[in-house]
C-alpha cells in the first residue's frame, strides 16, 4: 500500500482523496502521536490550524479541528494565513503542533494537510509513519472536561505574522520607530489569489515599497489560477506596464517566492538563493560559507557560488529535505529552484513573503539592478517536461527508462546532466535535463520523455 504522505503532507482531490472523514482521522491521529510525553502541568494541550483560500478548506479545517479537540487538545483557527505563518506561530505562541490545509500551487481543486512539530518544524518521516500507523484507530478518547474546545482568532494571528516579517527587514528600534529599508522602491506582487493576499502586500508597504498588487482577490476558486508563482506572465507584463523596480510572485500558500526583474525577465529560486547566500556572507551570517540546495538546482549556480568562495550540499527534492540538512549542519540559508528559500535566522520552513523582503532589501542596500544581480548567477540551458498518466513508482526500476537515461547521460559527459525523479505532490514524473545550448536540453528531454511516457503509461 502506497505512503498516504508524500513529500509535504497529504495531498490529493478535494472530497474525494481527501475527504472529511480523512481530515478527522488525520486530526485525530496526529493529536495521539504528537501529543506522547507532553507536559500537561503547564495547562491544557493546544494546536494553531490555519488555511489557503480554497473553498475546499472550509470543510476540512472543520473535520481537522473536530479530529484534534476530540482527541483533547484545544483548537485555534486562525483561518487564512501563509504556510510559514502557522510555523512561526506554533513556534512562538507554543503550542503542541500545527497545521495547514493547502495544496500549495496545485490547481484549485486540489487540497492537502500538512503539520508542525512544538518548534515550528515539519514533521520527520518517522512521526508521519507514526500517524500514518494509527490513523483510523479507535482509542480511548478523553470525555468531560477533557475535550477540546475550537476558537477562531484571525486579527490577532495575522499582525502578529506581519508584523514578525516586517522586523526581520526592518528591526523596530528603542524608541519604538521602525525604519523603512524599501523606501521607493515600486514592486509589483502577484499573490496567486492565495493566502498571503494580505500579509505580503501590508508587510511590503510597512517596510516602505511602493506596492502594484494583482491577484489578490481570492473567491475561493481562483487560487493559482492564471497567477502566481506558476503562471507568471501577467506580473512579467505590469512590471513593465508599472515602471516597476522588480516585481515577486507568489504560490497558493505563499511558502514559495520567484521573482521578476525589471525589464520584466524571470529570477528563479536558484538565483535568488545565490543573491541571497552571497549577502548572508558578506555580512558574515552564511554559516559555513555553505549553501544547501536539491537536486534540482542548476549547475550554474553550484559554479558560479564556487567561484565567490560558498560551498553547495545537495538534499533530495524537498524543502523538508533541505531543513533537515541544514539542521544536522548547522546551515543558516538553503533551498529550491522553484522559489522555497529557508532563511535559518528568521524562519523554519520556507517563506515566500520573508524571500521578497529581504530580497527587495538586497537590490536596495547594493545599488544594482535586479537584473545585474540575477546576471552573476548564469543558468545552464535547462528543459524540464512533467510526463503524465504514468505510472510514477516506476520510473526508479523500469529497465528501459533507466538504460535511456544512462545512454543520454554518456552523451552529455561533463557538460550536462539529467535528473528523472516522480513527483512527491502530483501523479507524474519530472524529466529534467541541463546541456550545453538550450537546442540540445531541448532534444535530450523530449527523447526521455518520450520513452517515460510510452514505458510507464497507465
Amino acid at each position: 500500500m502506497p505512503r498516504l504522505f508524500g513529500t509535504d503532507g497529504v495531498r490529493g482531490l478535494a472530497n474525494r482523496d481527501l475527504t472529511a472523514q480523512l481530515a478527522l482521522d488525520l486530526g485525530d491521529a496526529a493529536v495521539r502521536v504528537l501529543g506522547r510525553g507532553a507536559d500537561r502541568s503547564a495547562g491544557r494541550r493546544r494546536a494553531l490550524i490555519g488555511r489557503d483560500t480554497r473553498v475546499s478548506g472550509d470543510f476540512l479545517a472543520s473535520a481537522l479541528a473536530a479530529g484534534m479537540s476530540s482527541g483533547g487538545f484545544d483548537v485555534i483557527d486562525v483561518g487564512i494565513i501563509p504556510t510559514p505563518g502557522i510555523a512561526y506561530l506554533t513556534s512562538v505562541l507554543n503550542v503542541e503542533m500545527g497545521a495547514v490545509i493547502s495544496a500549495s500551487h496545485n490547481p484549485m481543486p486540489d487540497n492537502g494537510i500538512k503539520f508542525f512539530a512544538r518548534g515550528g518544524f515539519k514533521l520527520q518521516d518517522s512521526k508521519e509513519d507514526d500517524i500514518e500507523a494509527v490513523l483510523g484507530q479507535d482509542w480511548e478518547r478523553p470525555v468531560g472536561e477533557g475535550v477540546g474546545r475550537v476558537s477562531h482568532d484571525t486579527v490577532t494571528a495575522t499582525n502578529m505574522y506581519i508584523d514578525h516579517l516586517v522586523e526581520a527587514v526592518a528591526p523596530v528600534a528603542p524608541d519604538k520607530t521602525q525604519p523603512k529599508p524599501l523606501d521607493g522602491l515600486r514592486i509589483v506582487a502577484d499573490c496567486a489569489n492565495g493566502a498571503t493576499s494580505v500579509v505580503a502586500p501590508e508587510a511590503l508597504r510597512r517596510a516602505g515599497a511602493d506596492v502594484v498588487v494583482i491577484n489578490a482577490s481570492p473567491d475561493g476558486y481562483n487560487i493559482n489560477k492564471h497567477a502566481g508563482s506558476t503562471h507568471p506572465e501577467q506580473l512579467q507584463a505590469m512590471v513593465k506596464a508599472s515602471d516597476a523596480v522588480m516585481g515577486v510572485a507568489f504560490d497558493g500558500d505563499a511558502d514559495r517566492c520567484l521573482a521578476v526583474d525589471e525589464e520584466g525577465n524571470m529570477v528563479n529560486g536558484d538565483q535568488i538563493m545565490g543573491i541571497l547566500a552571497r549577502a548572508k556572507q558578506r555580512e558574515g551570517k552564511l554559516a559555513n560559507d555553505t549553501l544547501v540546495v536539491t537536486v534540482m538546482s542548476n549547475l550554474g549556480l553550484k559554479l558560479a557560488l564556487k567561484q565567490m568562495g560558498i560551498v553547495t550540499v545537495q538534499t533530495a527534492v524537498g524543502d523538508r529535505y533541505v531543513l533537515e540538512e541544514m539542521l544536522r549542519g548547522g546551515y543558516t540559508l538553503g533551498g529550491e529552484q522553484s522559489g522555497h528559500v529557508i532563511n535559518r535566522e528568521f524562519a523554519t520552513t520556507g517563506d515566500g513573503t520573508l524571500t521578497a523582503l529581504t530580497l527587495a532589501k538586497e537590490v536596495v542596500r547594493s545599488g544594482k539592478s535586479l537584473k545585474e544581480l540575477a546576471a552573476d548567477f548564469p543558468q545552464l540551458p535547462q528543459q524540464l517536461i512533467n510526463v503524465s498518466g504514468v505510472d510514477k513508482n516506476a520510473a526508479r526500476t523500469n529497465a528501459k527508462v533507466q538504460d535511456a537515461v544512462e545512454a543520454e547521460e554518456r552523451m552529455l559527459g561533463n557538460t550536462g546532466r539529467v535528473l528523472l525523479r516522480p513527483s512527491g505532490t502530483e501523479p507524474l514524473v519530472r524529466v529534467m535535463v541541463e546541456a550545453a545550448t538550450q537546442e540540445q536540453a531541448d532534444q535530450v528531454c523530449q527523447r526521455l520523455a518520450s520513452v517515460v511516457a510510452d514505458e510507464l503509461a497507465i
